[in-house]
């Protein structure tokens, strides 16, 4: 995946709007579900890039870094071979002296040509250290964003956790008598005074009943008496 590649597909993940995302999702929970797959397979794709990228530049910074030494230890090699010269020179071996005249000239070309090399490299590492430094940033937005995906889909599933809940107790609710629900007990003690009624109409009759058979009995007594007087009388 090329560097424009990756930055592009960090800016478009990063902005997305979830909220958008849902109102427009048959299914919001299958899609949070979909879309945190998604996230997850980017992000690591993403990371992979990046760290590809940082290697690059690394590379660039260490090959930029040699160059640099480079271009001190030539020139220090340039300085060497000068004053040998001139020290050969001064002594009188003028052709020794030229030889390391000549070697101080091949040192500062190499001299020139690493600082050239190091000058050459420094935008493209400024560049490649905005670009690699654009997409960390994206990363962690991309990293908070499946955060609030993740959020979002415990949320959903806890609401409609609680919602399926509710809608079981409410129709249990409504298998019960809502307008009434002591109805049943009401009629069950309907019942049982007009058992306890009739028991007590038994007893009223019953005991009129006995009432009546005691007051013959005393009649009996009387009469009994009477004739017993009766015929005390005629002795």
């Amino acid at each position: 995946m090329s560097k424009q590649t990756v930055l592009g597909r960090v800016t478009q993940l990063a902005k997305a709007n979830i909220n958008a995302l849902l109102d427009q999702a048959e299914d919001p929970q299958k899609m949070l579900d979909q879309l945190i797959r998604d996230y997850s397979d980017n992000i690591a794709e993403a990371e992979e890039a990046v760290a590809a990228t940082i290697g690059n530049l690394r590379l660039m910074e260490q090959d930029h870094q040699e160059d640099v030494e480079a271009g001190k230890e030539w020139g220090g090699k340039a300085l060497a071979a000068s004053r040998k010269a001139d020290e050969l020179r001064s002594g009188g071996q003028t052709a020794e002296a030229d030889r390391f005249d000549n070697l101080a000239k091949v040192a500062l070309g190499r001299q020139l040509q690493s600082e050239k090399e190091a000058r050459t490299a420094e935008p493209t590492i400024a560049a490649q250290t905005e670009v690699v430094s654009k997409l960390r940033a994206g990363l962690d937005r991309m990293k908070a964003k499946l955060g609030e995906l993740r959020a979002k889909r415990d949320e959903l599933v806890a609401r409609a956790e609680s919602a399926q809940a509710q809608n079981r107790m409410m129709d249990a609710v409504k298998s019960v008598d809502v307008l009434d629900p002591t109805s049943e007990l009401n009629r069950f003690e309907d019942k049982v005074r007009r058992e306890e009624a009739r028991a007590m109409g038994k007893q009223e009759l019953a005991a009129s009943s006995l009432d009546a058979q005691f007051e013959q009995l005393d009649a009996l007594g009387d009469s009994a008496e009477i004739e017993a007087r009766l015929a005390a009388l005629k002795g």
